[in-house]
């Protein structure tokens, strides 16, 4: 990765990032906590866990749950503890990873180590440190593009993590995406 004189992060077709989202209980941002999180590391592999909840996390919000389609009972059947997925997620990030809403996204994932005992591995940034201006005003319509081109459903965190991938793609190296 190379940074210009302003401390800006370029990414090259040869230099590809890792995304990251997560889906929440709520956003509430002092009672609300991880439940999913998905990843697209930057050769487009996709890796998700649904987390358990921890024993001192107790807020849900059901509108929360009708966006993203996940139950409480789901997350204590099927989820994994949130030591298993902070391992998970240290052992196949890279050094940075970003993600589209920081200010959400740094507080579940600090929420989520916390609860483990751990420190990330990594650090969390925002997709923008990787755009110039013109190219973050043409983000959301090529991010809409993709998700209209991909037909997945959104706020599940992996699906998200890789329309946030194929984005950035369609952006930095659209030649690249096109020749597939």
């Amino acid at each position: 990765m190379k940074t210009d004189n302003n401390q800006r992060l370029f990414m090259t077709v040869t230099t590809k990032p890792a995304f990251i989202d997560f889906e929440a209980s709520s956003l509430d941002l002092i009672a609300g906590y991880p439940i999913e999180v998905g990843v697209c590391l930057a050769d487009g592999t996709q890796h998700s866990w649904l987390i358990d909840p921890h024993k001192t996390w107790h807020d849900w919000s059901t509108r929360a749950e009708a966006i993203h389609g996940i139950t409480r009972q789901e997350l204590e059947e099927q989820g994994y503890s949130v030591s298993h997925v902070a391992a998970q997620l240290n052992a196949i990030l890279p050094d940075q990873v970003f993600c589209d809403a920081w200010t959400f996204d740094s507080f579940w994932l600090h929420r989520l180590f916390r609860a483990a005992g751990m420190t990330p591995a990594f650090q969390l940034e925002s997709v923008s440190l990787l755009l110039n201006p013109e190219q973050v005003r043409r983000w959301p319509t090529i991010r809409q593009q993709v998700i209209d081109a991909l037909g997945l459903p959104v706020h599940r965190a992996s699906n998200d993590a890789l329309i946030l991938h194929r984005t950035w793609q369609r952006i930095i190296c659209p030649g690249e995406v096109e020749a597939r």
